[in-house]
């Protein structure tokens, strides 16, 4: 019986029809980075003070400076309340300026906003100011929440219905609610619909990358991966122009739905996975998809191979309980998912929290876009010149430590903040996907795809967190970062405990893994044993 892999060795592991596939399903990555746009790109505390125009029908001819005088209380410092006002009488404008006004109330009638950064904002339309101030961060955690969600639901459902299947719902799911969160009215359907739109997200993301590497050989599944990560990467650098240029969010997360209706028409037509059609027992389907990529390639598949073509018989299936079974695959993903989940974590707390690091944020997206290219495409050579432990522990140790040395810079020096951010963010996002990079190549062919859906999953909690943990600066701005850093330097130490597996072949078998922990520990009994 022929196995998958072989096949791909005819057909090529990475020729034309593979490209062209790993193309069209990156593409969306490029789009999802302006769903960000809406909640992102907000001043978190705009100048503003109530509005007061009912004193107009007192006095029509009222200046603006008049205005506020008679109807807004004033700070300690003089400047005047962003959240109170006078309360309002009928009294003529006589009788206000001689007695004056001096019960105070919040405002009644929504705020007028003053020399802001962006025509229209999230926080401006709907008033998400003083009392509503918490509520950024809130839509930040339903977004995290709908990619969890979709993560945790189009998992399970690629393996049932197919990845085709898989990628086409996501992506109709995001076409459909990134309209409908542009349009929102009010806050509560606002949330509602970002919530679905996280769902599309997060499920596409998870789906997209089964497929793109179910159709590549093992040598070229990492590739893949970057190479969608990429498009993320690129997208971002792109969303800090446009929003520069138009500073209107409600049209900034409609621009995407251009694109994106381009790939609800071509998803239609994209292949499905032959492995998974083989594991379904669709082995004529199979077939036919097998000879279209071969003839893509300008490959010829051998009728022998054709003839017997099946399923590989892998040994130890089960999934995450052959991984429970071993002690030392065991130890090896929660080593993994605890950094992947800590990466995450940090760099997301930094991403959220970049309009307050002092520098202009649409300069900080694009450092923060501009630098995950290098992040990803280093993980290609440096993978073979240093080896994977050194490169996971160096990068996210200093990622950690990065974080940490934010809290020694005076509040103020935005150019060396951002710098340490910037810094921060590389290394965070190099260690992630050097998580993603290993435990691929670490674990078993029979349940790697397994152990990358948790690490997946832990990741995508620790997006849910990150918003969460800002909202701690209410109490100490410190309290976020040092427990992000702590987490991301434990998580790389951590490392030292796992094996180097650099120019090694992939484990096929899980007990070749156990069989690893017992060579290894008989060497160090026979070296303690020299000595």
């Amino acid at each position: 019986m022929a196995d998958f892999e072989e096949i791909l060795r005819n057909i090529g592991e990475f020729g034309l029809f593979q490209q062209l596939t790993l193309l069209a399903l990156s593409f969306p990555n490029l789009i999802q980075s302006f769903v960000f746009a809406s909640f992102l790109f907000v001043e978190f505390d705009p100048e503003r003070h109530c509005n007061t125009a009912w004193i107009l029908q007192a006095d029509s001819e009222l200046t603006p400076e008049e205005q506020l005088n008679l109807t807004v209380p004033h700070e300690e410092d003089g400047s005047y309340s962003r959240c109170q006002m006078f309360k309002p009488v009928d009294w003529n404008i006589s009788t206000i300026r001689e007695n004056g006004l001096n019960e105070t109330i919040g405002c009644q009638n929504g705020w007028v906003y003053i020399n802001t950064m962006f025509n229209s904002t999230v926080v401006t339309d709907f008033d998400l100011v003083c009392g509503g101030t918490n509520l950024v961060e809130f839509i930040q955690s339903v977004f995290m929440a709908g990619v969890l969600i979709g993560s945790l639901i189009f998992l399970p459902f690629a393996e049932s219905f197919g990845r085709k299947r898989a990628n086409q719902i996501p992506v109709v799911i995001m076409f459909i609610f990134i309209i409908a969160a542009a349009l929102s009215p009010n806050i509560y359907l606002y949330l509602v619909f970002q919530l679905l739109v996280g769902v599309g997200v997060g499920g596409y993301r998870v789906s997209s990358i089964l497929l793109v590497t179910e159709w590549m050989g093992v040598s070229k599944q990492s590739l893949g991966a970057l190479v969608t990560q990429l498009f993320d990467a690129v997208g971002q650098c792109i969303l800090a122009t446009v929003i520069y240029i138009i500073r209107d969010w409600r049209v900034t997360q409609l621009i995407p739905a251009a694109p994106l209706a381009l790939v609800v028409f071509y998803i239609w037509f994209i292949p499905e996975s032959a492995q998974w059609l083989l594991n379904r027992g669709k082995t004529e389907e199979a077939k036919r998809l097998i000879m279209k990529a071969a003839a893509v390639n300008k490959r010829t598949v051998p009728d022998y191979l054709l003839d017997k073509i099946a399923v590989k018989e892998v040994e130890n299936q089960g999934g995450i309980r052959v991984i429970y079974r071993s002690s030392v695959l065991m130890k090896y993903l929660v080593i993994l998912v605890l950094a992947w989940f800590a990466s995450s974590l940090a760099s997301l707390c930094l991403y959220f929290n970049m309009a307050n690091f002092g520098m202009s944020i649409f300069l900080t997206q694009f450092l923060f876009g501009t630098i995950e290219v290098p992040a990803h495409t280093f993980n290609l050579w440096l993978l073979e010149v240093l080896g994977r432990r050194k490169l996971f522990i160096s990068t996210t140790v200093l990622g950690g430590l990065s974080c940490s040395l934010i809290l020694v810079v005076p509040q103020g020096n935005g150019i060396v903040v951002t710098a340490l951010v910037v810094m921060a963010r590389f290394l965070l996002m190099w260690g992630a996907t050097l998580s993603n990079v290993y435990i691929q190549e670490l674990f078993p062919t029979s349940v790697s795809q397994t152990a990358s859906g948790v690490g997946a999953t832990a990741a995508r909690i620790g997006g849910l967190l990150a918003p969460l943990l800002n909202m701690l600066t209410m109490y100490h701005r410190v309290i976020p970062i040092t427990v992000f850093s702590s987490l991301t330097i434990i998580s790389g130490a951590l490392g030292f405990l796992l094996p180097d597996i650099s120019r090694k072949d992939i484990l096929e078998y899980t007990d070749e893994s156990e069989k690893r922990r017992t060579e290894t520990s008989a060497n160090t009994a026979s070296c303690s044993t020299k000595l």
